[in-house]
């Protein structure tokens, strides 16, 4: 008997094209999830596959101790469009390690141990990232966590400025919570982590996993927030689909990192992937798009749900929809009834992560989809 140690759904996804997938029956579903924001620029992305190809049939694989052209011209690409003094990067393969690391790199540079973590945040599966994820589902099968973590509310100010000391090697924090149900940050929460981590000498690390890449209607969402934080963690949507992570830093972060390494730290095939999917995203104005397109999603699903949600929100194509009878039964509806692929984010909401070159029409049909599963409802 074979066996996986993994939950799956009844779907079985052969092929993607753009914002489609199949299943190996043929039927196609609008992918308005992207498996979790990995495909920005949707499946099967030309400049993607023809960068991926070149490098492997060049070199597959060479660990980072060696240069090699694509991973330095990666390491460039993501300092010249990093907010800020961001001009270093410490490459992985998810997520949760470019939080793993961020968690060591800050706990080394300042030489303290505290960290404050948000309610309802989600940093990885990792064990130290996992400490700083709120919910206790993901946590109590594994306890004892990494220690000395204080979480705050999201969102208030005045919780934050109390808990930021100078014990504080870390603040961490989800500009827009994902998988806490879609919740913006506001300027001034995300502003006074900036000013009391550094008034403390704390390093402030936005995990921007899920946010980054223009997902939320700016390269970065700090950009929007008027932040420039000492680490940016990224993964989701950096190669379109590969396996990558990169943690991002300041020069003093940098400089006392102490020691991490990774095996597959940037190997040519996936730096080639995430270098195309970068300078497409940025070449092509993507962010724009999201933006423009995230708006009239937010504005058309307020518009025809109305009463019949609790509340839409997010920012850019990060779009939560908090639906009354809960997230699953809204889910089963899009997919099976109507061919729309998304995702929950908690109990309670409906998160679309769609390609950001999703089209204004696609929109509509999801959210007729929408209409009509609600009212079901």
């Amino acid at each position: 008997m074979t066996g996986f140690v993994f939950s799956e759904k009844p779907i079985q996804i052969e092929e993607g094209d753009g914002t489609t997938l199949y299943d190996d029956d043929g039927t196609a579903y609008l992918d308005f999830g992207a498996s979790y924001a990995c495909v920005p620029l949707g499946h099967g992305h030309k400049g993607v596959r023809d960068a991926v190809t070149e490098q492997f049939e060049k070199l597959t694989y060479v660990q980072a101790s060696y240069p090699n052209a694509a991973r330095t011209a990666l390491y460039d690409l993501l300092a010249e469009t990093a907010p800020g003094d961001i001009d270093y990067t410490w490459l992985c393969n998810s997520g949760t390690e470019a939080n793993e690391a961020a968690l060591k790199f800050a706990r080394s540079a300042t030489g303290e141990s505290k960290v404050v973590a948000t309610m309802q945040g989600f940093h990885g599966r990792t064990m130290g990232s996992l400490a700083t994820t709120w919910k206790s589902k993901y946590k109590e099968p594994y306890e004892p966590l990494m220690g000395d973590v204080e979480f705050v509310p999201y969102g208030d100010p005045e919780a934050m400025a109390e808990a930021i000391d100078d014990e504080t090697a870390a603040v961490i924090v989800e500009p827009v919570q994902g998988e806490g149900g879609i919740n913006p940050g506001t300027k001034e929460f995300l502003q006074t982590a900036r000013v009391e981590t550094a008034t403390s000498g704390a390093a402030l690390v936005f995990d921007e996993v899920q946010t980054g890449m223009g997902r939320t209607g700016t390269l970065w969402a700090s950009e929007w927030a008027d932040v420039v934080p000492d680490m940016i963690t990224a993964a989701k949507g950096l190669g379109n689909g590969f396996p990558v992570g990169a943690t991002l830093c300041r020069e003093w972060i940098a400089n006392n990192y102490g020691s991490h390494a990774s095996t597959f730290s940037g190997g040519p095939v996936i730096s080639a992937a995430a270098g195309a999917t970068v300078s497409t995203i940025v070449d092509e104005d993507v962010p724009t798009h999201a933006s423009d397109v995230g708006a009239y999603m937010q504005e058309r699903l307020e518009a025809a749900v109305g009463d019949d949600v609790r509340d839409v929100r997010g920012e850019g194509l990060m779009v939560g929809v908090e639906v009354g009878r809960g997230a699953n039964r809204a889910l089963k509806g899009l997919a099976m009834d109507h061919g729309v692929l998304a995702l929950p984010a908690g109990r309670t909401v409906v998160r679309f992560l769609p390609p950001l070159t999703v089209t204004e029409d696609e929109v509509d049909q999801v959210v007729d989809a929408m209409v009509e599963v609600v009212g079901d409802e």
